[in-house]
């Protein structure tokens, strides 16, 4: 028999900085020094920067430890969103291991949570409630990338044609702007969007994708944002 450990961070900050990490560790060392269980430097597995959304047998620390489980083996948990946020990933895996013959323990939980019905019904109903607040969390981000880019903030991705980024705010430029001008005064006049393009990438010497163009083109008050 022998017993593993697995503790987890989500952002690389909170790996550099060994925040809970080290805690994670610890707390376990204490749990199985308290049942008699003999846990060695080798058996500890730690995932840095690594999402607890990602599927468990895909991170890099939780696939390498379940090709080293065998029958009769302990796997730690000091929490069970360390191991898990989504709750068919979590069933999936507290299944797979059970028949494997391996006993998961998450300290949150009380210990054992393969070994009795009890647990395994808290199990289910915590990686439910670990999946909610996964998405809540990514509601609540996305909520609040929505009103940054309402407000003229850059919130990522490719810059628009038409502005510059300057201390996280979308702000005019002026040459793009006066292109912008230019364009939608030639399709006011008839010209077709290809001829537009061509003259831009052409004449006017800018390399910019035809799809960009007509989202410029199409994009509504321009110098408000």
């Amino acid at each position: 028999m022998t017993v593993y450990a697995y503790a987890r961070v989500s952002t690389l900050q909170q790996a550099n900085d060994g925040d809970s990490l080290d805690a994670q560790v610890k707390q376990v060392i204490g749990y199985a020094s308290s049942r008699g269980l003999e846990l060695h430097d080798e058996s500890v597995f730690v995932e840095k920067g690594v999402s607890g959304g990602q599927e468990f047998n895909s991170r890099p620390e939780g696939s390498r430890l379940l090709a080293c489980l065998q029958s009769g083996d302990i796997v730690i948990f000091p929490k069970l969103d360390r191991g898990f946020r989504n709750t068919r990933d979590a069933l999936n895996v507290l299944h797979t291991l059970k028949e494997k013959g391996v006993s998961v323990h998450s300290i949150d939980l009380g210990g054992d949570v393969t070994g009795n019905g009890v647990g395994a019904i808290i199990f289910t109903i915590l990686s439910a409630f670990a999946t909610f607040e996964r998405e809540r969390i990514a509601s609540r981000i996305s909520e609040v990338k929505q009103m940054r880019k309402a407000q003229g903030y850059f919130v990522g991705g490719r810059r628009a044609f038409g502005f510059d980024v300057v201390d996280g705010r979308k702000v005019p430029n002026g040459t793009e702007q006066a292109l912008i001008a230019e364009m939608k005064a030639m399709r006011e006049a008839g010209s077709s969007l290809l001829a537009i393009h061509r003259w831009l990438t052409g004449e006017k010497g800018v390399k910019l994708a035809y799809s960009t163009m007509r989202q410029a083109l199409h994009l509504k008050n321009q110098l408000t944002i």
